[in-house]
């Protein structure tokens, strides 16, 4: 069942002045609920203002996006809650920390949406295990934080909306390679335990392709591909002239095969090549989100 359907939307912006501009044209697809789909393009190829109409942020100049079957601007009035059931983590979510207290600014989306004290508290706990903050640190200034951590707690806040969708634009931009490799292995474990719907955004091909089970691909406004990870990542030609690549380590993979190495070529992440190097040495596999 498809939790979002996009049908034939276009937005433009200036819509009628010298500076119009078309960021997206005629683009349809549906996500199914519980899917971890991956959203790629290169810079200027519509990905921004896709998530933003998704969530609600921007209106369709035409065409519709539906949420569990239902238009999502059938009520303008409503449309508040939209962004509730689809929440949405801009790129840099820490600068949008502000509160006194971890806990506090985690608990600030619940709050707006009226639940009682109990149920928030019990959320902006969850959230906060779900994205490895410690309960010591709830009563710290979110401003004590190292940037990891800061993160973490931003993130933590729109889970604790318990959305039906969550959408991450760049979540790990600017953090060191161990960083960007915990956070990602929170939000994979998120998303195996809530079995929600979650789209990732970022321009790490090596992220989407650990994560994502599909992955649509955006080119100047207009959807190039919609298709498994893996299928999209075998169009490595297709993706090079649309200012994208594989990633590295299928890269790796493909020239020890040259070299007359028996691993797989269509490896897509560095835990499968780490796992299929391990193989031909005749060693135990290993998995890198311990």
């Amino acid at each position: 069942m498809s939790v979002i359907r996009a049908e034939n939307i276009r937005f433009t912006y200036g819509k009628g002045t010298s500076l119009e501009k078309t960021a997206l044209d005629d683009v349809s697809f549906e996500i199914n609920e519980g899917e971890f789909v991956g959203i790629i393009g290169h810079t200027g190829s519509g990905k921004s203002t896709l998530i933003q109409l998704l969530n609600g942020l921007l209106r369709p100049t035409e065409g519709k996006i539906y949420l569990n079957g239902r238009d999502i601007w059938e009520k303008p009035k409503k449309i508040r809650e939209i962004r509730f059931k689809v929440g949405m983590v801009f790129q840099y979510p820490e600068y949008q920390l502000f509160e006194e207290t971890v806990y506090k600014d985690i608990a600030f989306g619940p709050g707006n949406m009226g639940l009682d004290e109990e149920e928030i508290d019990r959320r902006v706990r969850s959230a906060a295990e779900f994205t490895g903050i410690d309960e010591k640190q709830l009563e710290c200034s979110p401003f004590e934080l190292s940037g990891g951590e800061k993160r973490r707690a931003a993130i933590a806040g729109v889970i604790a909306m318990d959305p039906d969708v969550l959408i991450l634009d760049e979540p790990t931009a600017g953090l060191d390679p161990l960083g960007r490799d915990a956070l990602l292995c929170r939000i994979a474990d998120y998303h195996k335990i809530r079995n929600n719907t979650v789209l990732l955004v970022s321009h790490s091909m090596e992220d989407i392709a650990r994560t994502a089970d599909r992955i649509l691909v955006m080119s100047h406004g207009k959807k190039m591909m919609f298709d498994t990870t893996k299928n999209v990542f075998s169009k490595g030609g297709e993706l090079e002239r649309a200012g994208l690549r594989v990633p590295q380590i299928t890269k790796i993979m493909q020239l020890l095969r040259k070299e007359g190495i028996d691993v797989d070529p269509t490896v897509l992440t560095v835990e499968q090549g780490l796992n299929e190097i391990l193989s031909v040495l005749g060693n135990t596999p290993q998995s890198l989100c311990n």
